[in-house]
């Protein structure tokens, strides 16, 4: 493509050189640079682009991309064939090019856009069911993985990619003949520019509550918020959870933006109502198409209406008829998400991703709403991480459930014996019964021996992951094959 064209957009460019390059790629990353590539530099938490100008222009980068306050910096080793602009911010640079060097395929699709603390994922698997239900070929981009249709692209390592794989993936969906992408947006994807130039038809504010606040994320609340509220000035229209007392707030800070309500107490435009939960589903009455229906999901707990609300303001958007809304969501399964497991014992198992202490909190309090036996928490906390998180996860757990049981998770290079006691510090502080059991296998061997068909155990942390990261390998770890072994060997 011409370098032009991937520039078109970019105001204010100061530029060395020629501008009529064919360009045969571009990246921020100087390790995927190839002959004919536009590099663009970008200064990271952990590590500055700029740096890399050299290495980028030997592996044939024929164009430079810059911070304007570096050129002073830079110059002197950029020969002068190669052609060299400067910006003010390379991050919103990146997302544009990219944007214009993938043909902007957001505008070849119904770009639907979730955000928020909690429900993304779910939220965005129900969508793509019921549009599919529907016959709206439909991609995925989250936390879990990409799918365009039903085929997986590939797993995540980032709730939203990097500008430049975000466009590589949307063309990707095109090509594939999809006709929609559901995607959850991060906040650090809006605050750091990744979706820039992205065209959302919808966008969806799930809830909002502390999360993410750290020298690399998000300073405080007020900016986590204001990060997030980025997706609806980029949206034709919105819908919004109005029993959060923050997301409330949106519709009179995005006056473009036409913002529709969804919710359980308080008025909305779309009210769910007689709400029955049980260990094994959620079922409620909504008016959906014009008409009262009763909606089941097997994905239990009282946060799975509000993520079935919102995929019925969608569906309905888009044209879904009443008949495929309820069977797509009756049928949705989300991999780590509330995901009970079938088992030969009868039992009521569940894998949930909750790592931190608010996700650890709503799915014990959720469970323990419904669960007429106990409630057996089965949880551990990854190491190289924020070790203030064990001792309160300890805490919640020694506070909600009947039973701990306390095991490692990802202890990556750290002891897990150590991030176990560091857990029990908050336990202890609570009179919840619990031990601990350092290997997660035993743990959950342990777990399934003492539960009976009345209880729920909860087995927090990994979720959709089937790996445990130990010395930085990921060793293959996939609970539900752990737990359908140790059945099957009971039962012999």
């Amino acid at each position: 493509m011409n370098l032009k064209s991937v520039l078109t957009g970019l105001e204010g460019l100061k530029a060395r050189g020629n501008l009529d390059l064919n360009i045969t790629g571009i990246t921020s990353d100087s390790r995927e640079v190839k002959p004919g590539y536009l590099f663009i530099a970008i200064k990271g938490f952990d590590t500055d682009g700029h740096k890399y100008i050299t290495s980028a222009i030997q592996s044939g980068a024929i164009a430079l991309l810059i911070n304007e306050n570096r050129v002073q910096d830079v110059v002197p080793a950029i020969p002068d064939n190669i052609t060299l602009i400067a910006t003010s911010d390379t991050r919103k640079a990146v997302a544009i090019c990219a944007c214009n060097y993938y043909d902007n395929p957001s505008r070849k699709i119904k770009l639907i856009g979730v955000t928020g603390t909690k429900g993304k994922t779910t939220t965005t698997f129900m969508i793509k069911k019921v549009l599919e239900k529907q016959g709206i070929k439909t991609g995925l981009i989250g936390t879990i993985a990409a799918y365009s249709g039903e085929k997986k692209i590939e797993d995540s390592d980032r709730t939203t990619p990097d500008s430049i794989h975000l466009q590589y993936l949307f063309s990707q969906m095109v090509e594939d003949g999809c006709q929609a992408v559901v995607m959850e947006v991060s906040s650090q994807s809006l605050k750091l520019h990744r979706v820039d130039g992205c065209y959302f038809d919808i966008g969806i504010f799930t809830n909002f509550s502390e999360d993410h606040i750290g020298e690399k994320e998000h300073p405080n609340m007020e900016d986590y918020f204001n990060s997030k509220v980025k997706l609806f000035e980029m949206c034709k229209e919105g819908f919004i959870n109005t029993d959060d007392l923050n997301t409330i707030k949106v519709p009179g800070l995005v006056p473009n933006c036409k913002i529709k309500t969804y919710g359980i107490d308080n008025g909305c435009d779309l009210l769910a109502k007689d709400i029955t939960i049980t260990n094994s589903y959620v079922d409620f009455r909504v008016k959906v198409n014009g008409r009262n229906e009763r909606i089941k999901t097997c994905i239990p707990g009282r946060f799975s209406v509000y993520n079935s609300l919102a995929a019925i303001c969608v569906a309905e958007r888009l044209g879904c008829s009443t008949e495929n809304i309820k069977s797509a969501l009756e049928e949705v399964r989300v991999p780590g998400r509330s995901e009970l497991v079938d088992n030969k014992l009868g039992l009521t198992l569940m894998i949930d991703y909750a790592h931190s202490p608010e996700s650890l909190q709503s799915i014990l309090q959720a469970v323990k709403s419904y669960t007429r036996g106990r409630v057996i928490s089965v949880f551990g906390c990854g190491g190289d991480r924020d070790k203030g998180k064990r001792p309160l996860m300890g805490e919640i757990s020694g506070k909600i459930a009947d039973y701990t049981i306390i095991t490692s998770d990802n202890p990556r290079t750290e002891d897990p014996e150590v991030i176990v006691k560091e857990i029990e510090e908050g336990i202890k502080k609570t009179k919840g019964k619990y031990e601990c059991v350092v290997d997660r296998t035993e743990a959950i061997e342990k777990a399934i021996n003492i539960a009976n068909k009345l209880d729920i155990v909860v087995f927090a942390g990994k979720g959709h992951e089937t790996y445990q990261e130990i010395n930085h390998v990921k060793n293959h770890y996939d609970e539900r094959e752990i737990i359908n072994n140790i059945i099957e060997k009971m039962n012999k």
